[in-house]
């Protein structure tokens, strides 16, 4: 969905969220209201879901409320779960498969990775770090207590996996560390078997066929794939023989997909528990308040430490504009002096007097700059700029999208190309990186076929 829009995006895409994290081209009414248009659009293009509806179902977050958010979210406190442990890892990753696709730039990698850092001091200096609680975790422990036997319950237990994705690596890690030795996995993409040895081993990757004599002996169903089919009350009667004589224990199916990879009426089933996020919600437990105090104290530090640094980046940019703004100037009247009197002694002596007085000119706007940062009033340092001498004040750093690096191969060169490569080569001393710089300083790996024009030439 990022990669059909125009400005930098991010998604976060969880078991029960999706954010969309995007920098618009201006903090203007007009641009934020552009940009927000342009992702539901991509939303609604991509999910076949009605615009109005996609509109409706997203809030908008500006600035400063953005941030914050993202780093709570990171932290774990607007889980269902509080402090659940998988969200972090999450945002860690929407970040690189962004970076990946080239969809981010600068200012939203550095906002990640602001929030990911936050992630882990709040583990590592509050409660809620040592918990190690998520959302598959408490949904393993509601069933285990259905069944009676709470953690005792897994080691003899049979369960079906439904899912390849994040949530259902996660459960399957679960279920492994309460002592689960039958597991099968199911997936309708055919992808459960390389999902199985990704992993270790460790579960039975099922094939279609397979899947009635599994959930006829299932103990727990777990459900995270989250596809466009939902399985009926039907289907579980029939598969997992609910309600016949041959079954003779009860069956909980655990619902962990956002869409829902189970309709309703499993619920209404007899023998059968249906467990979905919303009674996870319900279930998990509540952290002490010092915990979550503790917390929101260590997100709302690190939030204003990166706010404060982001409104010292935008002081130094006003900076490093109004000093081109000014060495453009005086570069402009330094090449009429010259040409009217030439390379000259005075023509350098002038040249050392107008810098000089640039200098002592530009030294209390700088002063002003950092100490109106601090205060948080950047803008209004930035402002002035642009309303006294014109200035377009911008980031210095890349603002446009990130397309990622791609490495080259030998044969996708041209001739002009090698040629230059080899006449280069020719200059540099032998495992030097360029004439510059003594052999053995750095090391570079070398296209063969250049090195080869290099040594024709030679001979």
């Amino acid at each position: 969905m990022a990669g059909s829009v125009d400005v930098p995006a991010v998604t976060l895409a969880t078991c029960n969220r999706l954010e969309i994290y995007a920098e618009a081209p201006s903090e203007s009414k007009h641009d934020l209201a552009a940009s927000r248009d342009e992702l539901v659009e991509a939303v609604a293009e991509a999910s076949g879901v009605a615009r109005d509806t996609i509109s409706s179902s997203f809030r908008t977050l500006v600035e400063d409320d953005a941030v914050g958010h993202l780093f709570e979210v990171g932290a774990g406190l607007d889980s269902a779960v509080v402090g659940e442990r998988e969200i972090a890892g999450q945002v860690r990753k929407s970040l690189a498969e962004a970076q990946e696709a080239g969809t981010v730039n600068g200012t939203l990698t550095r906002l990640f990775e602001s929030a990911t850092r936050t992630a882990k001091d709040v583990g590592a200096r509050t409660a809620l770090g040592s918990r190690g609680r998520s959302i598959v975790s408490v949904a393993l422990d509601v069933a285990g207590d259905l069944h009676g036997d709470g953690a005792a319950f897994y080691p003899g237990a049979s369960v079906v996996l439904i899912g390849t994705g994040a949530y259902a690596g996660t459960a399957l890690a679960q279920l492994q560390e309460r002592g689960v030795s039958d597991i099968s996995v199911f997936s309708g993409s055919g992808r459960a078997g390389q999902f199985v040895a990704e992993r270790g081993g460790g579960a039975r990757a099922l094939a279609m066929e397979e899947l009635p004599a599994a959930f006829a002996g299932a103990d727990v169903i777990v459900g995270c794939s989250g596809g466009n089919r939902q399985i009926t009350a039907d289907e579980i009667r029939r598969l997992a023989g609910v309600g016949d004589d041959g079954r003779d224990r009860p069956l909980t199916v655990i619902d962990l997909a956002l869409s829902h990879d189970f309709t309703p009426e499993v619920a209404e089933l007899d023998d059968v528990e249906l467990i979905t996020l919303e009674s996870v919600k319900m279930a998990a437990p509540q952290e002490t308040e010092n915990s979550v105090e503790q917390a929101r104290e260590v997100v709302q530090a690190s939030v204003r430490e990166y706010l404060e640094e982001r409104r010292r980046r935008t002081a130094d940019d006003a900076i490093v504009a109004l000093r081109k703004h000014t060495q453009q100037l005086l570069d402009g009247e330094m090449e009429k002096v010259r040409k009217q009197h030439g390379c000259t002694a005075a023509a350098e002596e002038v040249e050392f007097a107008a810098r000089r007085i640039v200098r002592k000119l530009l030294h209390t706007p700088t002063v002003r700059a950092r100490e109106m940062a601090a205060e948080g009033r950047s803008d209004d340092y930035v402002q002035a700029l642009e309303d006294l001498f014109g200035l377009e004040v911008g980031s210095r750093e890349e603002t446009e999208r990130r397309q990622p690096a791609k490495r080259r191969r030998a044969e996708e060169f041209s001739a002009a190309e090698l040629a230059q490569m080899a006449a280069h080569l020719q200059k540099v001393p032998d495992g030097g990186f360029c004439r510059h710089h003594s052999p053995g300083e750095f090391q570079v790996e070398r296209l063969e076929v250049a090195q080869r024009l290099t040594e024709a030439q030679a001979s």
